[in-house]
């Protein structure tokens, strides 16, 4: 699955000799269904998740917005500047060459393709005319890699037959107010390494063709075994709509009702009761919206609910610019078994800081989601490195992995405009990992890095743009 938001190379220690020149060598082959026992996130099937990071309007080779991806490899102290892989185009292995305005890593996609056990990463592109590329796990990182026809995918079992699947969705995103709309296919899995689904089929729903396909996430919200899918999809003149998608018996997808909204879309089961439930990020009014699941789909429109900063126990308060819900994910920090939500508002103001930015953490509960117990960090807050400037977009995206393997998910937060340039509209960007605990997310361990901790280009990155 994915968590993407906003707006590979070398690796050390973990990925050696070729990889040190910038190498991914190709790996042939797919493992049996037996060896499909992978912990979800874990490129190097190691136990421990791991977190990839897209810097999508980086100069990669002096072409400008070309973008690159570098990944955290997780572990038991969680994430260190010396365990990771950096991958663009200009990587050895990977297809193509940089290309401006390409944003390589624009959208982020995971998913055990080949079923080997080992999380295979698929980076996407904002380009109508360039390719996504699977890079595929291994016991030493990620190697090998193959393009996919698409511009933007999600993987997930959408036909409950316990192997991992891929949407592809050919587009791209409109330059102008038309959107150029979507060609969408689903490749079953497994997928080989040299691009070969066992089977393509038909999406099933013509109601995605006319928009262009900017996110994806996938779930199950009625409990059937199938993953369902979320879209983010631009509609034109500048508007951004969601959709929801029913993985169906026959395989395809039969579109359902859901709540609208322009933000990222999560999965998780906020009330414990089996059902993957659906939180939409409404950004244009600063609020999330929750749809409960069921075994009949989504519950009906009068049951969902809404949080804002304004939601008692939320910290903050709720104001137009903020863009609360531009960024969501989900996962349990506090090992209670309920989905809790992290929801970034990359423009909420702190003093006189325009866009410093903010990440509310929700806690899940029987009853659902709650602002009972709530927390908010900024780079202000005690434990977390850094000072709040404007336009550092903190919170512009966000990210909930178990990345030490204690059971207690933690937070990645994203601030693409970190140490921006005065007059651009872009920064190097940095991404802070925070630790889940019993009692909730805390501050303690804060690690914080940026392309000049992982020895990527600088200059414009928008590092932590999309987070895995």
């Amino acid at each position: 699955m994915s968590n993407s938001r906003a707006y590979k190379a070398w690796s050390v220690p973990l990925i050696a000799g070729v990889l040190a020149l910038g190498g991914i060598p190709a790996l042939a082959g797919s493992a049996s269904a037996a060896e499909s026992k992978a912990v979800q996130d874990d490129f190097n099937g190691d136990g421990y998740k791991d977190l990839a990071v897209g810097a999508p309007i980086a100069t990669i080779g002096g072409k400008k917005g070309a973008g690159y991806v570098t990944v955290m490899y997780g572990g038991p102290h969680g994430l260190t500047k010396d365990s990771r892989t950096v991958i663009s185009r200009s990587t050895s292995g990977i297809p193509g060459d940089p290309t401006a305005g390409e944003n390589f890593g624009h959208q982020l996609s995971t998913g055990d393709l080949d079923g080997d056990g080992r999380t295979d990463l698929i980076i996407g592109t904002a380009a109508s005319n360039r390719d996504a590329v699977v890079v595929w796990g291994s016991k030493e990182g990620l190697s090998g890699a193959v393009s996919v026809p698409a511009a933007t995918t999600q993987a997930g079992d959408f036909d409950g037959d316990s192997w991992p699947d891929l949407v592809l969705f050919r587009g791209g995103r409109a330059p102008g107010d038309d959107p150029l709309g979507t060609e969408a296919t689903i490749w079953r899995g497994p997928i080989s390494r040299d691009g070969k689904p066992t089977a393509k089929q038909d999406f099933g729903s013509p109601k995605v063709e006319p928009y262009d396909v900017m996110y994806a996430n996938a779930g199950d919200v009625n409990g059937d075994g199938r993953d369902d899918l979320a879209l983010t999809v631009y509609i034109g003149e500048g508007g951004v709509g969601s959709q929801l998608y029913l993985a169906n018996a026959s395989g395809g997808f039969t579109y359902a009702d859901s709540p609208q909204g322009s933000g990222q879309v999560a999965f998780g089961d906020v009330n414990g009761d089996g059902f993957d439930d659906v939180v939409r990020g409404v950004p244009d009014d600063s609020s999330v919206t929750v749809a409960l699941g069921s075994a009949s789909g989504l519950k009906p429109a009068s049951t969902w609910k809404s949080y804002s900063q304004d939601t008692a126990g939320v910290p903050g308060a709720k104001e137009g610019d903020d863009r609360f819900g531009d960024a969501v994910a989900a996962g349990d920090v506090n090992h209670d078994g309920y989905a809790d939500v992290a929801v970034g508002s990359p423009g909420e103001k702190l003093g006189d800081k325009q866009g410093a930015g903010m990440v509310n953490v929700l806690y899940g509960g029987r009853g659902g989601l709650t602002g009972t117990g709530a927390q908010g960090f900024t780079q202000d807050t005690d434990g977390v490195p850094g000072a709040v400037e404007s336009g550092d977009q903190f919170g512009g995206a966000v990210s909930v992995l178990d990345i030490n393997g204690n059971a207690y998910a933690d937070l990645a937060a994203g601030a693409p405009g970190e140490n921006g340039v005065e007059g651009a509209n872009a920064g190097e960007g940095a991404v802070w990992s925070l630790r889940g605990r019993p009692t909730g997310i805390v501050t303690d361990a804060a690690f914080t890095f940026g392309p000049r901790t992982v020895g990527a280009p600088v200059e414009r990155a928008t590092f932590g743009g999309s987070l895995s």
